[in-house]
């Protein structure tokens, strides 16, 4: 007690605070098609973190793939971030435990106490920067390498929910080479699935490279722009239902919201839909019968503990139209958080504002160690 009231004579209570914060680098940006929006999701989280108890460094990663030192929040929105000339770069040696910042022929090192990646799709959601903050032995928010590596990917995201007994679409998997034999992949579609059918790449996110075929012309369409964002495709069968999204939070034991239902403004949700088309509306509270909600829940948490989830993800299903099944979709280890987006809503929905949400997520990444 005597050694800090010694360290701190003379600092005004603003500067002592400040010496006890933590430090919280954000990441955002990244180079998948979903940079925008990983943009949008940013700000509002940068702006929900506690100034009182944390410093914040943002760190901006280009559609390139260059790291950059951001100057606040006004920068991300005006987009001059990517004109930046600092870089900082995440150092994989623990023993730095932080970012390497290189400005003209300087280098200097800022400690990262924990991480907050806010990057959607390839390279920020499948387990690349999860592995390197492991690396670092930085603590970070959000799922582990495997649940991200794996949730990222569709289909092995369908083989592990195929063991846990949940209904799901039927699918018929391909692989980009065999659509060199694109009547053969055709055939392979048509002797299981029935027109219409939905194709998807399997890493892509936010809907992009997803189409709907009525025929076969379209199917062979749908196959060559899916093959555009990745080599292994989803063709499934088209489930007749409302698009209903489901919350998780926590860890062992994870936290589960309401349900929100999707009400999209296209024939299905795709990127233009969510982001573009304000007729698209999110619905909190749907009505639903009370059993149905409890089921999507109860498959919800079962899921995120069967990819081994951890921090957040969001997990969505269709509900048929006429008997109420529950069929489950996919499940999004770092879900949007812009305003439009459907996780935080929900929990705002249960009491929970936006700015104890990211504290929330800031202290299981904390206790990721202890579970």
């Amino acid at each position: 007690m005597g050694k800090d009231l010694k360290e701190n004579a003379g600092k005004t209570e603003k500067e002592v605070i400040a010496m006890a914060r933590q430090t919280v680098a954000v990441f955002f940006g990244g180079q998948s098609s979903e940079h925008e929006i990983s943009c949008l999701s940013a700000v509002n989280v940068i702006e929900n973190i506690d100034r009182e108890k944390y410093e914040v460094i943002l760190v901006g990663i280009t559609r390139e793939g260059a790291w950059l030192l951001v100057d606040g929040v006004e920068a991300i929105r005006s987009g001059s971030w990517r004109d930046g000339a600092v870089r900082a770069v995440l150092s994989p040696d623990a023993r730095q435990h932080g970012l390497l910042v290189l400005e003209e022929d300087r280098v200097g090192l800022r400690r990262v106490d924990v991480a907050f990646p806010v990057l959607h799709g390839l390279f920020g959601e499948d387990g690349t920067i999860q592995g390197l903050l492991e690396l670092a032995q930085i603590p970070y928010v959000g799922c582990g390498v495997l649940a991200s590596a794996v949730s990222m990917d569709k289909l092995y995201t369908k083989l592990i929910v195929d063991t846990l007994g949940i209904r799901q679409a039927a699918y018929v998997a391909v692989r980009k080479e065999e659509l060199s034999d694109m009547e053969g992949v055709v055939r392979k579609v048509e002797a299981r699935l029935s027109y219409p059918v939905f194709i998807k790449p399997c890493n892509a996110g936010s809907s992009k490279g997803i189409s709907k075929a009525e025929n076969r012309e379209a199917l062979m369409s749908g196959l060559l722009e899916a093959a555009e964002h990745d080599r292994k495709i989803l063709v499934e069968e088209t489930v007749v239902g409302r698009e209903i999204e489901c919350a998780v939070l926590g860890g062992a034991e994870p936290a589960v919201s309401g349900v929100g239902e999707i009400l999209a403004a296209a024939d299905f949700y795709d990127y233009e839909a969510k982001y573009h088309n304000a007729e698209s509306k999110t619905v909190l509270d749907p009505n639903l019968p009370a059993e149905t909600v409890e089921a999507i829940r109860r498959d919800a948490a079962r899921i995120f503990q069967a990819v081994d989830g951890f921090g957040l993800s969001r997990v969505d299903f269709f509900v048929t139209r006429e008997e109420n099944q529950v069929v489950f979709n996919e499940i999004n280890t770092l879900p949007g958080f812009t305003a439009i987006s459907m996780y935080p809503m929900l929990w705002e929905n249960r009491g929970m504002t936006k700015r104890s949400l990211v504290e929330a997520l800031i202290r299981t990444a904390f206790s990721r160690k202890e579970q």
